[in-house]
């Protein structure tokens, strides 16, 4: 699962940032509105988190901006503004939930999970051929067995079984799990595919990951 986090004081991004990812969450991290709105926009993220006081353009802002655009990815507002009157127009500009600084790890932990699960739903199971990947528990399973997946094999396999029979790009797969401005090394990728591919074997899976030369991969039935 991919967020995005705006958040101006970057030794707390830092560690918000360090938080989720220990919880299985990729994560982007941008420091000021015009950078979260252009993320949003462009990206695909299961959920953001937006502080309100932020430098370019205020949270509130980018919120009403993307709900105006169309873009229902859920929203956690996280800031200091703990008034009342804060927290209505942050929830009627259109926010998932609105959680007031300092915080608890594990509440807004908690609150990522709740603002997220109805979002995912009806795609906590994908299934394509005799394989399905659950995204609750990181299972890959078959009729003959199952892997839990490690966070990246996960994140790889849940964009290909999203896109089945779609060529994504491995600067795609950069992009999308290490993040819009990663140094990530192309042969990373094919790391990850090469794991999977033998995990697929293992499960005597009906389906296959397909290389198309210096263009990407993608997933489809063995004939």
């Amino acid at each position: 699962m991919k967020l995005l986090l705006a958040e101006d004081e970057r030794s707390l991004s830092r560690a918000i940032v360090r938080i989720l990812e220990k919880n299985h969450y990729s994560t982007d991290a941008v420091y000021n509105g015009e950078d979260a709105l252009h993320y949003l926009m462009s990206g695909d993220y299961d959920g953001a988190i937006l502080d309100i006081m932020m430098p370019k353009a205020d949270g509130i802002s980018v919120l009403k901006t993307i709900r105006a655009r169309g873009v229902q990815t859920p929203v956690l507002i996280l800031t200091a503004k703990a008034g009342i009157d804060d927290k209505v127009l942050g929830l009627d500009s259109g926010a998932n939930d609105y959680l007031t600084k300092p915080f608890d790890t594990q509440e807004l932990l908690a609150r990522i999970r709740a603002m997220t699960r109805n979002y995912i739903s009806q795609d906590s199971k994908l299934q394509f051929g005799n394989i399905t990947l659950n995204r609750a528990n990181f299972e890959l399973s078959s009729p003959t067995g199952s892997f839990r997946l490690a966070k990246k094999e996960f994140q790889m396999m849940e964009l290909l079984m999203f896109n089945p029979k779609t060529l994504i790009s491995t600067e795609r797969f950069i992009e999308k799990i290490w993040g819009f401005d990663s140094d990530t090394e192309v042969n990373v990728v094919w790391v990850y595919i090469s794991y999977l591919r033998k995990k697929l074997t293992a499960l005597d899976a009906n389906v296959a990951i397909k290389v198309a030369r210096n263009a990407g991969y993608l997933l489809e039935e063995i004939k």
